[in-house]
């Protein structure tokens, strides 16, 4: 019983232990603690970008728009910018890379633009309907709850 006890009070000490083994960095997690070169970054991002716009010359240009048709691309041209980033020690996304990448958006899909949906109401004939129906339904039900409330001796 005794036993029991010791052990309950040592289990919190225990666990304030691997929380400060964990804090430490004493898990085996690799910390980052070289500085991002930039410069570097810099220099290698752009061989990404050529790759990628070799890549889009097989997509039609009138397909652009359409992610389907280069979704593979866009994938290696976003492994090949994390991969350069992590390479110059930086980490990814970061503003630099970010701004890389807006560039190569502005140069492929600039025209690709959201159309926006124009709500319209419905014509004024189906209005009435949709609305009189839970209406009238409504005052269907109160006025059957009503009548078989006054006629309870029936049910």
């Amino acid at each position: 019983m005794e036993a029991q006890g010791s052990r309950r009070r040592q289990l919190p000490v225990l666990l304030l232990w691997v929380n400060g083994l964990m804090t430490l960095g004493f898990t085996g997690a690799r910390q980052q603690t070289e500085l991002c070169n930039e410069s570097l970054m810099l220099e290698k991002l752009p061989a990404c970008g050529k790759s990628f716009a070799e890549m889009m010359k097989k997509v039609d240009s009138k397909k652009w728009c359409n992610l389907t048709e280069f979704i593979m691309y866009y994938d290696k041209f976003t492994q090949c910018t994390e991969r350069e980033a992590n390479n110059a020690s930086c980490f990814w996304p970061n503003p630099l890379a970010e701004g890389f990448i807006t560039g190569i958006h502005k140069q492929f899909f600039s025209n690709c633009t959201s159309e926006k949906v124009h709500w319209e109401d419905p014509p004024d004939e189906i209005l009435i309907t949709l609305i009189l129906i839970p209406v009238m339904l409504t005052c269907a039900m109160i006025t059957l709850v009503v009548w078989c409330s006054k006629r309870s001796d029936i049910l």
